[in-house]
């Protein structure tokens, strides 16, 4: 099984990079993989992150697409500016977002 370490602790990984464990799951993490991917991130990426976070953990499923753009103006009115989704991929620079759910 691989691992990754971060923050002097060995967390388990799939072969793709995702965590095993939703408990795992850190700031120091997101941080590592990003740096990875050679993203730099943004107060706009962390309001994603920590919303698909939230919602994951109010409702035990990701949010589509729509649910996320509905729930992140009604968070933000900055995203209302954005006026659709196409605004939303260019918060992460062509970078397709996966989001692995953790069982």
């Amino acid at each position: 099984m691989p691992k990754m370490r971060v923050t002097n602790k060995d967390i388990n990984i799939n072969e793709q990079g995702y965590l095993l464990r939703l408990e795992d799951w850190s700031e120091a993490y997101v941080k590592k993989i990003a740096k990875q991917d050679n993203i730099k991130l943004y107060n706009d990426h962390w309001e994603i992150i920590f919303y698909f976070r939230e919602y994951f953990h109010e409702n035990q499923v990701t949010p589509t697409m729509h649910q996320m753009i509905v729930g992140l103006m009604s968070k933000n009115k900055k995203f209302l500016e954005k006026k659709n989704m196409k605004g939303m991929f260019t918060v992460f620079s062509h970078q397709i977002l996966f989001v692995k759910s953790v069982n």
